[in-house]
């Protein structure tokens, strides 16, 4: 099933953050439908470095192909500003296309932005942003591939502002909205009076950040059509790593720590190597 043909059903679509190979298949082993590729976690993990635009988009791309080889999940990734002007969007969507995503992310910052849930953003213009999703819907090879246009303006303009501007962007083609940052139960419920019925709409859980934790249930019940998870994953595996390595450092040994990881074989277990050796020996000829 397609992501586009996903988002005709009631239930809301849950897609938990990844930012490679293995977390994309743990997530597929879990039940999840979708995947969401985070920019802030490929930031987090490939760079040790915080959201605000150092990741480039070769590096999202080489991420994006590597976990369409791990899955066949559709994949949602995040395409920050597209990386530019229209042109570069353009380009922007046609190399994450190719490299197997279901649908790109744009949003309407700056370049370089930064997380949607730290302060000081900035604004490009409502009508270049428009032409950035017009640029994109126009360059895809498929119409399956499906354009999310985010705005951060909550933060930078107001409410008010942020539903014009994602009127302004489902006008020019979008085909899913996420109005980023709301700040109470109040504005959740606002973006899904205004646009709920009329396309699908987004909503973000960061664990500390400006919007209130809510499940997804709560969130299908108000209207919402998907909720991402995006950063959670690497919140919870650094905090794992934080007491991992100190715990090493304290003991020399990993005895400690035995019963919070896998050991050599329940790795194994996990990624499949006994399948993938079997799967070579019927191809090198030595599988009896």
């Amino acid at each position: 099933m397609t992501l586009k043909t996903r988002l005709t059903e009631k239930n809301i679509l849950v897609a938990p953050g990844v930012y490679d190979g293995l977390t994309a298949s743990l997530a597929q082993a879990a039940g999840f439908e979708a995947l969401y590729l985070s920019g802030a976690a490929v930031a987090y993990t490939r760079l040790g470095r915080p959201d605000i635009g150092l990741t480039t988009a070769s590096e999202m791309a080489d991420t994006m192909a590597l976990i369409a080889d791990r899955t066949d999940l559709p994949v949602i990734i995040d395409a920050d500003t597209g990386f530019g002007n229209a042109l570069n969007a353009q380009r922007t969507l046609r190399v994450y296309e190719r490299a197997g995503a279901a649908a790109l992310q744009v949003e309407d910052q700056t370049y370089p932005k930064r997380c949607g849930h730290l302060a000081d953003k900035s604004l490009i213009p409502a009508a270049e942003m428009a032409g950035k999703v017009a640029a994109m819907a126009d360059a895809r090879a498929s119409s399956d591939t499906l354009i999310i246009a985010r705005t951060d303006a909550i933060a930078v303009e107001g409410f008010n502002a942020a539903i014009d501007r994602a009127g302004a962007y489902l006008e020019a083609g979008a085909d899913v909205l996420f109005i980023e940052a709301p700040q109470s139960r109040e504005q959740l419920a606002g973006i899904t009076d205004h646009f709920a019925g009329r396309v699908p709409l987004l909503a973000n859980m960061v664990e500390g950040g400006a919007t209130p934790i809510t499940g997804a249930d709560d969130l299908e019940d108000q209207g919402f059509s998907i909720v991402i998870f995006p950063g959670g994953i690497v919140r919870a595996l650094a905090k794992t790593a934080q007491d991992y390595y100190q715990s090493l450092a304290a003991n020399g040994s990993n005895r400690p720590f035995a019963d919070r990881m896998f050991d050599f074989n329940g790795l194994n277990d996990v990624i499949g190597t006994g399948e993938m050796l079997e799967k070579g020996a019927r191809y090198d000829g030595t599988d009896s």
